[in-house]
């Protein structure tokens, strides 16, 4: 048995990175920790942190093949970040033209959620804590 000690990262290939560095930082709030072009593939890698810890890597590579969403297929499915308050969290996106699906109730946990899509329809949710 591997003895992990948690998830490391997630890494997210976008389609156009100056419009998601945007919405990762400015939008969903995550801090630059580092941001690095690579010119022998053309490509930026920008790693970003949530409340201090690194946990997301954005890639952008020319022209990178569409992955299905809708209907969902197989694989990772979304990611997903924790909140305190959703509410505020749903009027920030609104406020800044991020239309989210309704919220609703985990029918195990009770806590509320909600999914909105990335610049390139990824799909992410918040889930109040």
């Amino acid at each position: 048995m591997l003895n992990l000690k948690g998830v490391h990262h997630v890494a997210i290939i976008c389609s156009n990175y100056t419009l998601s560095k945007h919405f990762y930082t400015e939008i969903l709030g995550l801090k630059i920790l580092q941001e690095v072009f690579r010119a022998e593939r053309n490509s930026y890698k920008l790693d970003l942190a949530v409340n201090g810890v690194y946990q997301i890597e954005l890639f952008s590579f020319p022209d990178p093949p569409e992955r299905l969403s809708h209907p969902e297929g197989k694989g990772l499915r979304h990611i997903a970040f924790e909140v305190d308050n959703l509410s505020v969290s749903v009027a920030e996106l609104t406020k800044n033209g991020i239309r989210t699906k309704e919220i609703r109730i985990d029918e195990y946990s009770r806590k509320r959620f909600v999914f909105f899509s990335d610049p390139d329809g990824l799909p992410i949710e918040l889930y109040e804590s």
